[in-house]
């Protein structure tokens, strides 16, 4: 491949000079931001710059979830934080999936409103019985934020004759659904080109200097920066409160008759399932190997795969004959705090990371906020 200074002067000025807004990352924030700079100002030159031949990180490997909270994430989250910063945070997710289908259209992510089943292992029953007796409140503040009247309900029924096994109980919530990821990136990418964002894919980011970004190919110079890399924004924010986490998912053959419909998750969300048409996806196990999975490598490993089948085999699907015909890992960007990081870090650098595992939800409302700020 060419380096930059070995270009024409039409490919140079076209596409790498008098950049008045560059942005790192072409996943949802980046090419939410995008769209918003170019919206707000069509004349500027609004450049993505992306690593792999099309996004590599968490936008394109998420398992498609829409998520807002489950009732024992936001119990336990209460625990922990005051009851304006849980809430806050259950708005942005809501307020971040209605600015997503809002841009997008439903239709063209592929959205299904099939509502969520959080299930409770035989000896979570006393958290299980937690999450009941707060049913009541918990709805009543999530009707203030969605106007849906009951947002949480017991559903023990959704593991009867489903074949599940070591399951307890279960509550499901009416506010959340899932999407087809591909769709997703594929119509904000094409959205991006339509209002004339320029994407340049397989250039990797070195280091950043005062407007100026060195790359495998060369410099670009910039008038402002955004980094929207998420789970490898570290490298480039040493002081920020930001690390990778690996998520890994396997996906299996079609299953004849398959009963799986909607998405579930159980152990504190750790392990989550959903159907893609008529196979399973099926990802997490994290909590099995903290430190190790606190990499932005996307290599799986053998252990979680082993792992993530055993439960499928043995709980998930038991009375189904299937294989894992796909795999794949994904990376995360987490820290202490549940808020995403969305800030002027100098003169010409501001950032949009941190969506912890919550990308689809609040992904395009990161990238409103950053393009507003970066104005």
């Amino acid at each position: 491949m060419l380096q930059f200074n070995q270009l024409s002067y039409w490919e140079k000025e076209t596409n790498l000079t008098k950049l008045d807004y560059l942005i790192i990352g072409s996943g949802i924030v980046g090419l939410s931001a995008a769209i918003h700079l170019k919206q707000e100002q069509p004349d500027k030159k609004v450049t993505i710059i992306e690593r792999g031949y099309f996004p590599s990180g968490a936008s394109t490997k998420n398992a498609g979830f829409a998520c807002v909270g489950s009732a024992s994430e936001l119990l336990d989250d209460l625990s922990r934080s005051s009851e304006s910063t849980v809430f806050q945070t259950v708005q942005e997710r809501w307020e971040g999936l209605k600015a997503l289908t809002d841009l997008l259209g439903e239709e063209a992510i592929g959205y299904q409103a099939l509502g969520s089943h959080e299930l409770f292992k035989l000896a979570e029953r006393q958290q299980h019985e937690k999450c009941l007796d707060q049913l009541t409140y918990l709805n009543g503040r999530m009707y203030e934020i969605t106007g849906i009247k009951t947002v949480y309900s017991a559903a023990d029924s959704v593991i009867e004759g489903s074949g599940y096994k070591g399951f307890k109980g279960a509550i499901s919530n009416a506010a959340e659904g899932q999407i087809d990821t591909g769709k997703m990136m594929q119509t904000l990418t094409a959205l991006a080109q339509f209002h004339g964002v320029k994407i340049l894919n397989g250039i990797e980011v070195n280091s950043i200097e005062k407007q100026k970004v060195n790359t495998n190919y060369g410099s670009i110079n910039f008038n402002k920066v955004a980094i929207c890399t998420n789970g490898i924004a570290a490298q480039f924010m040493p002081d920020e409160d930001i690390k990778p986490a690996r998520a890994q998912v396997v996906v299996t053959s079609p299953i004849a008759n398959l009963k799986v419909k909607g998405t579930y998750h159980f152990d504190k969300g750790y392990y989550y399932f959903r159907n893609i048409g008529n196979r399973v996806l099926f990802g997490g196990g994290r909590n099995q190997d903290f430190e190790a999975e606190e990499t932005d490598e996307l290599n799986t490993s053998d252990m979680i795969i082993n792992h993530l089948s055993h439960i499928l085999e043995t709980q998930i699907l038991p009375n189904s004959a299937f294989t894992i015909e796909h795999q794949w890992a994904g990376t995360m960007g987490i820290g202490e705090q549940k808020v995403p990081i969305i800030k002027q870090l100098d003169e010409h650098l501001f950032c949009g990371v941190r969506l912890g595992g919550m990308g689809v939800a609040i992904g395009t409302l990161v990238g409103k906020k950053l393009a507003s700020l970066m104005n």
